[in-house]
């Protein structure tokens, strides 16, 4: 399946929804981490317009999430 291109709006909210919390913003990226039992996840997401594929995959493999579970997550509001 392909990734859409996305508002950067978008893509917090859906890892929100996962459990990850926002932690700061610094300049042009925001920041959420999310803790499990066995690690700690930091995501990093550009503040711009709209996110390239490439930088959303960089952004999947940062949440440890997979892109069905990402695109549950974006279903749902």
């Amino acid at each position: 399946m392909k990734l859409p291109i996305l508002s950067v709006k978008e893509i917090p909210k859906a890892l929100e929804r996962d459990g990850f919390k926002p932690i700061r913003q610094k300049g042009s990226h925001i920041s959420l981490y999310k803790k499990s039992i066995d690690k700690t996840y930091l995501v990093v997401v550009p503040d711009k317009k709209e996110v390239k594929r490439g930088t959303l995959l960089g952004i999947l493999k940062q949440a440890g999430m997979d892109r069905e579970r990402f695109f549950e997550l974006l279903k749902k509001k």
